[in-house]
């Protein structure tokens, strides 16, 4: 098995800690989606897996080889890894041919494959992002998702173990992302590699990865799937910055909350992480919230609306209650007006 392993990693940039000791575990053919805000250190982490910087601690491994270990650096082209950019990184006077020839050239891949195989390696590249009638073609004659297919295809064409991925999708417009998302699972299941996936938004890291890594100020807030990320966050920062979840005050009574400006209000807790038990804090969605115009079931909390936005299949409501703006996201535009009164209940 080849497995990516990352033990105790740090880097320092004077007394700043870009990455501050973290350990992870990457599976053979594993979609890892690093997540997190701008500076939090994901493309820190990711530059150093690539070699493209020097950590100050720790260790990276990939199956044998040892990346980084006792301050011993394997250089950049040794690593046999596949590189996609933010920005496509094409180079104007090149065609889409002589882009993929680029990797195939090095000197490692020249004993590796012979003329005929590279040619065949192009053109099975090409076709698997079915831009194959291309390939003689310069980059200011592409669109913008075609440069992205380009630019994932150089990065495939010499077959790595591995695929590294920064913010790939940023440059492209929202329609553009959605097919984009879709043709990288598609890669990711046709070459079988692992694939470090650097992003800062949300919807691509859950629409992509077998599981996310959530980091924040150079730290690991939280390793998981997609799905528990979102339902059963474990810091305040994984359930504001994932679930979009407002942190309520209250009190715990074994595993009922009741917050605490509605004491007639009880709502269960089964899988809320020991943290907000702890903190005397409910982590609720929008999605989990709905209200009527009259107190029609027992425990309706009493809000006032105070922004509404239409968004074609939902509408988002912004309701006054608890002491804050509490977002609540229906299916229906018309189920109240500004500054009307309704009471919350939770489903």
């Amino acid at each position: 098995m080849t497995e990516l392993h990352i033990t105790n990693l740090s880097k320092h940039f004077g007394t700043a800690k870009a990455l501050n000791d973290i350990t992870i575990q990457v599976k053979e053919n594993e979609f890892i989606a690093i997540l997190g805000p701008s500076g939090c250190g994901k493309t820190t982490l990711l530059r150093s897996v690539a070699g493209f910087i020097d950590p100050t601690a720790g260790s990276i491994r990939f199956g044998e080889q040892a990346f980084f270990e006792n301050e011993d650096t394997m250089p950049v082209e040794d690593r046999q890894l596949g590189m996609v950019f933010q920005h496509f990184a094409l180079w104007p006077h090149m065609t889409i041919k002589e882009h993929l020839e680029y990797p195939l050239k090095s000197s490692q891949n020249k004993k590796r494959f012979n003329e005929a195989v590279r040619k065949e390696m192009i053109r099975q590249a090409l076709q698997l992002v079915e831009l194959e009638d291309f390939e003689d073609r310069y980059p200011n004659e592409l669109s913008g998702g075609q440069k992205q297919r380009i630019a994932l295809a150089r990065a495939i064409v010499s077959q790595p173990k591995m695929l590294l991925m920064d913010e790939p999708l940023s440059a492209l417009d929202a329609h553009l992302k959605q097919v984009m998302v879709q043709e990288i699972k598609r890669i990711h299941r046709a070459t079988k590699a692992t694939i470090l996936y650097v992003t800062h938004d949300q919807s691509e890291a859950m629409a992509l990865a077998d599981r996310i890594i959530v980091m924040n100020q150079g730290k690991i807030e939280q390793i998981d799937t997609p799905y528990n990320l979102y339902h059963y966050p474990q810091t305040p920062f994984v359930a504001n910055f994932v679930s979009k979840a407002l942190l309520v005050d209250g009190e715990w009574q074994g595993d009922r909350f009741r917050p605490a400006e509605a004491n007639e209000l009880s709502w269960p807790g089964t899988g809320v992480a020991d943290y907000f038990k702890a903190n005397r804090l409910y982590p609720i969605r929008p999605e989990e919230l709905s209200f009527q115009p009259e107190n029609k079931q027992r425990g309706g909390l009493r809000a006032t609306i105070k922004d509404k936005q239409f968004l074609g299949r939902e509408t988002r409501y912004i309701v006054s209650a608890l002491g804050t703006e509490i977002e609540i996201i229906s299916h229906s535009p018309h189920a109240a007006e500004m500054d009307e009164e309704v009471y919350i209940t939770k489903h």
